[in-house]
């Protein structure tokens, strides 16, 4: 059993153990004075809305002209008011129109908050900006002014005052959203939802709200306590409930003009006022737990579709046609605003071309911009930053022609993306198979069941076991493995005719990555994809690519095959990176390898060359830049481009490479340096 086996298995019994049942989360609720606490003062409160009016709704009415303003009594535990009605009846009777006015207009500020602070996530930067800002003028305003004000615009009625307290909650709410959004909206699976052509008012409804609904769950419930009190306030200075209807606040002003005679007339309506804002707060904090576990359960499907499953072939595809281009980009920059006019900029000038069925790696130091220039292909670079291109293709059609609607439709079937950050690239509170069925039913008119049972093929067709039982777990309950997998599963949902890896191996045991690496070369081969791959891993690119582009301080300084690279690249930070790569023969008393200096920062890339600094052949030359220039098999960008194999590095020949990387769905990655033989065979 392997070692990947063996923490799959654990991860199940842990989940078994957990109780992920929404039954067993609510038995828990129960045997806790939390919960418990909850549920009855809810019931209580239910109760009373529902049954008060029909129960006492009479008997409040009449009148006893003989004990007007009586105190407490045996009959009259709270006495009765100025026309001898039970005041104590009367509470009890007015908690539906209280709590319902309190809980309409705390929805309102609600809805009205949450889609004005998710709009700027999504919304382009004009009009998040401007929603901002007319969010931020309304909260310098105090929330008692601006209920008075709008008061006194809807009227003195009930639903005057509700929708007046709505609209004042509402930029409170919306400043929260806004914060809280800000830190899910950059996440990948909100990227992999633009990816797959999901709508905004649907990403704003599956992945960003949820995401931060257990703090939201306790504000909302905070602010209805507060609308209560606020609702009773407006009755209480005349622009809420209008006689003869009566709630808390309008009783509690009745019971003022008798206060000295009889001080239970007052106490009755704000002791309910108390006790129901403290219900509302208790309520909310049990809320919050139960929306902030990321567990469930749920049915399997009746019969899982047998048809969904694609089988994976073991091996890379072979030498693609050097005219049938899927992506064709030229003149990429990435830029972002510094203020002042000033701006960084991270990538310049790069050209990007990949033919059907080819494998490009893109390689380089972190910074390098390596990740940017593939999410500009994907157009999932998040605001502020600035795109310029001179043209991008994809399948023969421009993408900067092509509507919003289109590019989604195209890029979420056709394009398919798998991201670095395995914890972020799920949205943690859908379930896997949930998520993956969104390919479906939003591009292929398939309805809830079919695309569950679709996915769940995809999920078997990436090795996942138990596909049924995975495709209904949160990303959580899954492995750090099966999560890789489940990402690439989700791109096979449609057919892409190029799959963006971006460092797809990070943070894997050498198992796992072996198993994802070889999941990647089988999906070229099934699907016929060609594959951008990103990665910092020399190893990697050189077991998995055809070509590579090694980027440095945004630009691409060298393009080149694979087989030449590990022969002896040409350019000098190309062969200082692959110098770096420790293989067997390293000499352990010696100091690993390492490229002095580091690289410069986007604001301040120097003029000429940007490795000059760091680089031992640098002259006076490399102050004028240098251009991508084509030389043997490939480009590079250099006034001093070398020869011959990297000093210390003992390499194979090209034609054993070739071999090694041939076995790549079978064998795993190969590093590009003798190994001992029997270790090659074992690869073999």
């Amino acid at each position: 059993m392997s070692t990947t086996d063996i923490a799959e298995k654990m991860v199940d019994r842990a989940a078994a153990r957990a109780g992920t049942g929404r039954g067993g989360l609510l038995r828990r609720l129960a045997t806790s004075p939390l919960g418990m606490a909850a549920l009855l003062v809810d019931l209580l409160l239910l109760l009373l809305v529902v049954f008060g009016p029909m129960i006492w709704g009479a008997a409040a009415e009449e009148f006893d002209v003989d004990n007007m303003n009586s105190p407490p009594t045996d009959g009259h535990l709270f006495g009765t008011d100025s026309l001898g009605r039970d005041i104590l009846l009367r509470v009890l009777v007015a908690t539906r129109l209280s709590i319902g006015l309190a809980l309409g207009a705390t929805a309102i500020g609600a809805v009205i908050g949450l889609l004005l602070g998710a709009i700027p996530a999504v919304a382009g930067p004009r009009v998040g900006r401007a929603v901002v800002a007319v969010v931020n003028v309304a909260v310098a305003f105090p929330g008692l002014l601006l209920a008075l004000f709008f008061a006194s615009i809807f009227g003195a009625s009930p639903s005057g005052a509700m929708l007046a307290l709505g609209v004042a909650f509402a930029p409170g709410f919306a400043r929260l959203t806004q914060t809280l959004t800000a830190g899910v909206v950059g996440r990948d699976y909100v990227s992999a939802a633009r990816v797959i052509g999901v709508g905004r008012l649907r990403i704003i409804g599956r992945h960003l709200l949820p995401n931060v609904a257990d703090t939201l769950v306790v504000n909302i419930s905070l602010s209805a306590g507060g609308a209560l009190l606020a609702f009773a306030g407006l009755s209480f200075l005349g622009l809420g409930v209008q006689a003869p209807s009566y709630d808390w606040g309008r009783m509690l002003f009745d019971g003022l003009d008798g206060i000295y005679v009889n001080p239970a007339a007052a106490l009755a309506p704000g002791l309910a006022i108390v006790l129901a804002g403290l219900a509302l707060n208790l309520t909310g904090e049990v809320g919050a737990q139960l929306v902030g576990r990321r567990v469930g359960s749920a049915r399997l499907p009746a019969k899982p579709a047998t048809g969904a499953a694609t089988s994976v072939a073991d091996g890379p595809d072979g030498s693609p046609g050097a005219d049938d281009l899927v992506l064709d980009l030229r003149g990429l920059t990435v830029s972002f605003p510094r203020g002042r006019g000033e701006k960084s900029v991270p990538v310049r000038g790069v050209d990007l071309r990949i033919a059907r069925g080819e494998a490009v790696g893109i390689l380089g130091e972190s910074g390098s911009g390596k990740s940017l220039t593939a999410m500009s292909v994907a157009r999932l670079v998040p605001d502020p930053a600035r795109v310029d291109v001179q043209s991008l293709t994809f399948e023969g059609r421009d993408l900067s022609a092509n509507t919003s609607r289109e590019l989604r439709r195209m890029l979420g079937t056709t394009m398919s993306v798998v991201f670095q950050d395995l914890m972020s690239s799920f949205n943690p509170v859908m379930k896997v198979g949930r998520q993956l069925a969104e390919v479906a039913t939003e591009h292929q008119g398939i309805g809830r069941r079919a695309a569950l049972d679709r996915a769940i093929g995809r999920l078997r067709s990436v090795s996942i076991s138990r596909a049924e039982q995975r495709a209904l777990q949160y990303p959580h309950e899954l492995s750090g493995g099966m999560r890789q997998r489940a990402m690439i599963a989700m791109g096979l949902m449609g057919s892409p005719t190029l799959l963006i890896a971006d460092e797809p191996t990070t943070a894997l045991d050498a198992t796992v990555q072996r198993r994802v690496l070889q999941l990647i070369a089988g999906v070229r081969a099934a699907e016929q994809s060609a594959l951008l791959l990103i990665s910092h891993d020399v190893a990697v690119v050189a077991a998995m690519c055809d070509r590579i582009l090694v980027m440095y301080a945004g630009r691409v300084v060298e393009d080149i095959p694979v087989d030449d690279l590990l022969a002896g690249p040409r350019h000098p930070y190309s062969r200082a990176l692959l110098a770096a790569v420790p293989t067997i023969q390293t000499d352990r008393s010696q100091s690993l390898r390492t490229i002095e200096g580091r690289p410069p920062q986007p604001a301040d890339y120097p003029i000429g060359c940007a490795f000059a600094e760091r680089c031992a052949f640098a002259s006076e030359k490399c102050q004028q830049d240098p251009v991508l220039e084509p030389i043997d098999n490939g480009s590079v960008a250099c006034w001093h481009p070398q020869q011959g194999p990297v000093p210390g590095v003992v390499i194979d020949s090209p034609a054993v490479v070739s071999r090694q990387r041939a076995t790549t769905a079978t064998a795993g990655p190969v590093m590009p340096s003798h190994e001992p033989s029997r270790t090659r065979e074992r690869g073999r």
